[in-house]
């Protein structure tokens, strides 16, 4: 005969195992339904931090070969305050063994020393070790997530495999937003291709149309008919206007980007290079997690930032060292171009100049806004910040 105590042992085996399916069932149906990958993240690193009882998570998704900070839960201070520190380019002991391909299966996802924490005492609130969940899309590796509790416990070989089983779900959940993502920039394209097809339809026929009236109008004036002519010099004129305003609005549509493929991070590098060489000043770019893909607004709206604020500093600033920083987190965009020139008095420069205007402009556009920092003598920071849509 079965023993209360087994019974109630039981019954509570019984509701854990309840609650872990129920837990695991609503991650697989928001993976499911959402193509948001930053949702998708967010999502499944609180359900798993409810069902393990942990309190700390971040995500690591690889662009390429290179890993970029994607998500965050709860980071301790001296992570969620110090972002070099996770950035997907320092050495890590989990995305090393991962990148070697030694993270695998749920028999390899074990306790990890975390590289990222050794010799940090304050600020991280007693973490010290992570376990790492590897992402994979059949043979493709797509990034590891991190789950961390500050009173750490090893976690049990049920634990280890309900990790596995969320990590194969988010791994599907990475692949589909990507695909969903590529889509996009396919009907980007297609769109690009239907506004040339448009202005071959109007702009070019306006402009014919404008080369009729004009003939028409020498043909009446060797005929003898000035008013007559001047009536289709005016239609003339009225035709190249409106042709005019269509294809100014037809550039700006079909204005591409001017990263020409590269990531945010490669293209300020190849503009920070040029511009030094051009310039003879000394200059230098570094990004923070710059593997990390933007949407293709913020790339240009801060490519264009950095490239005005490089411009102001070689008109302007008479420095003698630029520095461009590239600081992106899982919940905003940080772009930094700080010189050692003369600096300036902010509360002095006339609207519109120094291209300030137009900086902070495109911030505000992106949703952001745009810090300047300069005294006369001390060198100028010009910084903009851009939060990402579900940061």
């Amino acid at each position: 005969m079965e023993s209360p105590k087994e019974g109630g042992s039981e019954t509570k085996d019984l509701e854990r195992r309840n609650h872990e399916l129920a837990v695991i069932n609503a991650v697989a149906r928001e993976l499911n339904r959402s193509v948001d990958l930053q949702q998708a993240l967010r999502f499944t690193l609180a359900r798993v931090a409810e069902l393990l009882g942990l309190e700390t998570g971040w995500i690591w998704l690889m662009e390429g070969r290179e890993p970029y900070l994607a998500a965050t839960m709860n980071l301790p201070a001296a992570l969620a305050e110090n972002p070099p520190l996770m950035d997907g380019s320092r050495y890590c002991y989990c995305l090393d063994t991962y990148k070697k391909g030694d993270l695998e299966g749920a028999a390899n996802v074990n306790v990890l020393a975390c590289s990222r924490l050794s010799g940090l005492v304050d600020g991280t609130d007693g973490l010290r070790y992570h376990a790492s969940i590897p992402l994979y899309s059949g043979e493709t590796k797509l990034g590891v997530m991190n789950v961390a509790s500050h009173d750490w416990r090893s976690l049990s070989p049920e634990d280890l495999r309900l990790l596995y089983t969320t990590g194969d779900l988010l791994s599907i959940a990475v692949e589909r937003a990507r695909l969903f993502a590529r889509s996009s920039l396919l009907g980007a394209s297609e769109e690009r291709n239907r506004l040339a097809r448009e202005i071959h339809d109007t702009i070019a026929q306006g402009l014919a149309a404008t080369a009729l009236r004009l003939e028409t109008a020498e043909a009446l004036l060797e005929a003898g008919s000035p008013d007559k002519a001047r009536e289709e010099v005016s239609r003339a004129l009225a035709l190249t206007r409106t042709n005019l305003e269509e294809a100014r609005r037809s550039v700006l549509d079909l204005r591409a980007a001017p990263l020409e493929g590269r990531s945010l991070a490669g293209a300020l590098a190849l503009l920070t290079g040029r511009w030094e060489r051009e310039t003879g000043t000394a200059a230098r770019f570094r990004a923070v997690n710059g593997a990390r893909p933007l949407p293709p607004r913020v790339e240009t709206g801060l490519y264009r930032i950095c490239q005005e604020a490089l411009n102001n500093a070689a008109r302007h600033a008479a420095a003698d060292r630029v520095t461009v920083l590239l600081t992106l987190t899982p919940e905003e965009v940080r772009l930094r171009v700080e010189d050692d020139g003369r600096g300036f008095d902010p509360s002095l420069v006339p609207p519109g100049r120094h291209g300030l205007s137009g900086m902070r402009e495109r911030a505000r556009l992106l949703g952001g806004s745009l810090g300047i920092s300069s005294t006369p003598g001390g060198g100028t920071r010009v910084e903009a910040k851009v939060p990402l849509e579900g940061g």
